[in-house]
């Protein structure tokens, strides 16, 4: 309730002074309106072969694939590069690729075409063998609360257990122990809690994942080329292979990245063609070749703000939300922005944007780990629409975020040189032998016969080879999508345990020896 409290004194008297009297309501600020031209749009569409060629001499990046919609025509449609490095195939539109976390727009788009009101985001996720660590959060919890990641769960739970081989049973039900920040009050991006709200959706009505998604969208849409099965990628002969930056600033297809566990959140893979056609109907309303695929009411659902996902810096500075799949935001004139990216470390990285308002939209999809490329070409595009040329360099300002959050994670402590005085290590019994942890599983220290230590993790098991660093600290090089560099394990010989700093963000990294 509001009081004189409230205002200054001079706005209390100015109060005070027009009681009674008869004031007209104030009116809501005018709606924002479309402001790009089919002129502008058309000289933003013929930078585009210029663009891009640039950005992939200046990063190396071997394959790019790009469409751009407006007014529900496909005005650009093109494949650049290689579709693998050593090979002579070259990208074209129909091109599959890994389209990583991209795939969080598109699994949306599915639940809404599959729910009958917008209402029903909202209510209770059920699905077997998945809680939370609260049992009133796991009773509350919703299809909203899971695709805007506002659970509670930390950022990124359980992508570590994927790393290390585990399913998607496993990693389900272990999420139960990973400790919770505020329900519906804390933003952290979780592609199993995703993961989880899609595949409650998919059991809810007897389906697997991935039917319900060619039932729901994919067939209907004409995504001929679309899937959210690994085997499928592979398995196509027009797909790009992924690839990693060496040293030397060479690429390689050095890695293969199997994202079954986490399909609806990153396993999808697409072309630039079947992307254009989900473009279209993103953006006349869940329409498409005039007939209905998706609902319209619960398609707009998923492009609403569901949480704060980044604070403004500054009293100036434009906050950013997430909706459900979807980056949310407004642009200086008020207009709606849609966007997502994708990125697998191990060789891929995608981008789409969109302006509703203008039904204007932009899908990149590339075969290179993420360096920005995607992200930027679409910045371009837009900002050659809005301003008739790029007004800063995209391709630098989201090369240096990608460094930025590749840095992160990794170590303080440089492993690879021993401190001066470096302690000895004690003898291989003090360190050998089968630990257990209620998360991660089991963990066996094994001595070499060249009297080495081993480190063996997961399901399969993941064998790594230890250095010693300094005493009871050891290290290794950690592997897979969410490798960061060299790690410390530290060995408790008296009470017998080890913690794996890596493991450890959550507290959830330490491992108890019989």
């Amino acid at each position: 309730m509001r009081t004189l409290r409230a205002f200054t004194a001079a706005g209390a008297a100015a109060l005070l002074a027009t009681a009674g009297t008869a004031t007209a309501a104030p009116s809501p600020p005018p709606a924002p309106t479309a402001q790009f031209t089919d002129a502008q749009v058309d000289t933003a569409v013929r930078r585009l072969d210029a663009t891009v060629a640039e950005m992939m001499r200046r990063t190396g990046v071997p394959g790019v694939s790009v469409a751009v919609v407006h007014d529900d025509k496909v005005v650009y449609l093109k494949g650049f590069g290689l579709r693998r490095v050593g090979d002579p195939a070259t990208v074209n539109p129909d091109t599959v690729f890994q389209v990583a976390s991209l795939s969080k727009p598109i699994s949306s788009t599915v639940v809404a075409g599959v729910l009958k009101d917008p209402a029903e985001f909202d209510r209770h996720t059920e699905l077997p063998g998945f809680a939370l660590k609260d049992p009133w959060v796991t009773s509350h919890v919703t299809t909203a609360d899971l695709l805007s990641h506002r659970s509670g769960l930390p950022d990124h739970a359980g992508d570590l257990l994927e790393d290390l081989g585990y399913d998607r049973s496993y990693i389900l039900d272990h999420l139960r122990l990973a400790p919770l920040s505020p329900f519906r009050a804390s933003y952290a991006y979780t592609n199993f809690g995703f993961t989880a709200g899609a595949e409650a959706i998919a059991r809810s009505h007897g389906a697997t994942w991935q039917k319900l998604s060619a039932d729901t969208l994919f067939k209907p849409a004409g995504m001929a080329h679309t899937s959210t099965e690994f085997r499928a990628f592979v398995d196509a002969p027009d797909h790009a292979a992924t690839h990693v930056k060496n040293p030397d600033g060479t690429w390689s297809p050095r890695f293969v990245r199997d994202p079954d566990a986490q399909a609806p959140a990153g396993g999808v893979s697409s072309t630039a063609r079947d992307m254009s056609r989900w473009l279209r109907l993103q953006l006349s309303g869940g329409t498409l070749d005039g007939k209905r695929i998706i609902p319209a009411d619960t398609l707009a659902r998923t492009h609403l703000p569901e949480i704060v996902s980044q604070p403004p810096a500054s009293p100036t500075a434009r906050t950013g939300f997430y909706g459900l799949g979807w980056n949310v935001g407004y642009d200086d004139a008020g207009r709606l922005r849609l966007s997502h990216s994708g990125a697998f470390e191990l060789g891929a990285n995608t981008s789409v944007a969109m302006l509703p308002l203008e039904k204007l939209g932009i899908v990149v999809l590339t075969n290179g780990a993420p360096v920005g490329l995607p992200d930027a070409v679409a910045a371009d595009f837009f900002d050659t629409a809005e301003h008739g040329k790029a007004t800063t360099d995209w391709l630098a300002l989201t090369g240096a975020l990608y460094a930025q959050i590749n840095a992160e994670g990794r170590s303080p402590t440089d492993y690879a040189h021993p401190p001066t005085g470096a302690k000895p290590a004690g003898e291989d019994s003090a360190y050998t032998g089968t630990y257990e942890n209620p998360y991660y599983g089991k963990a066996t220290v094994a001595a070499t016969s060249r009297g080495k230590l081993t480190l063996s993790l997961g399901p399969e098991p993941m064998v790594f080879p230890l250095t010693h660093y300094d005493g009871n600290t050891f290290s290794f090089e950690t592997a897979g999508e969410n490798a960061v560099g060299r790690t410390g394990v530290f060995f408790s010989p008296a009470d017998r345990t080890v913690r794996i700093e890596y493991l450890d963000a959550d507290h959830l990294g330490t491992f108890t020896g019989g």
